[in-house]
């Protein structure tokens, strides 16, 4: 696994911005706290958020995290995310303008239809790639994942959380050395093992 350096001297002064969005039952929350739990054991402050939607199944679900050596607020303004993970690619594209310029974007390669989309009343964008790629900037980096099957591998599919962690761990704004022991005290013993395999299986897609 990938190996990051770590130190409270050298973390961005300006600390990192990270939105997490989805739909509910897709461990947008789960994610959240497994990045706070990180973030305490480094010694960061970290403030994480639900400002938007409402948790149950198929409902839009938005989790803001700030990490910093110190937090006072936890939104995330519009330009100011370093990174957005999105577990649902209609999400991806809602939020994208909140990336900041030369931000990382992971986006899971599955589609929850909303209720308009059901009923028959609007219709799912068939470009979101390009669309996604106009709305997050040229210069971003767009990362694009079937973290469904990479969690079916791991063991479950309700792990895609965890896969899209992985990903955006590889890119050592956290070392993903400290995300084992967050696994350990966020998830229970029976799910530790295929979180474990789920993580690593996510920061692959970036090594």
């Amino acid at each position: 696994m990938i190996e990051c350096d770590f130190s409270l001297d050298t973390f961005p002064a300006e600390g990192i911005n990270i939105i997490l969005v989805g739909v509910g039952g897709q461990g947008t929350l789960v994610a959240g706290k497994l990045l706070g739990t990180v973030a305490a054991s480094l010694g960061l402050d970290a403030k994480v958020s639900e400002v938007h939607g409402m948790a149950q199944r198929g409902g839009s679900v938005v989790t803001y995290v700030r990490l910093g050596r110190e937090v006072f607020s936890p939104t995330v303004e519009p330009g100011t995310a370093d990174y957005i993970v999105a577990f649902e690619e209609l999400e991806a594209l809602r939020w994208a303008p909140l990336l900041k310029k030369g931000g990382s974007i992971f986006v899971n390669t599955v589609k929850t239809m909303p209720l308009p989309v059901s009923m028959g009343q609007a219709k799912y964008p068939e470009d979101i790639a390009e669309q996604l790629r106009k709305a997050s900037g040229e210069d971003a980096e767009i990362v694009i994942m079937d973290a469904i099957a990479m969690a079916r591998e791991a063991g479950s599919t309700r792990a895609v959380n965890t896969v899209m962690l992985g990903a955006m761990a590889a890119r050592c704004i956290l070392p993903p050395s400290a995300f084992a022991n967050a696994i350990d005290i966020v998830f229970k013993e029976k799910l530790r093992a295929l979180n474990h395999k789920a993580f690593a299986l996510g920061v692959s897609v970036i090594e």
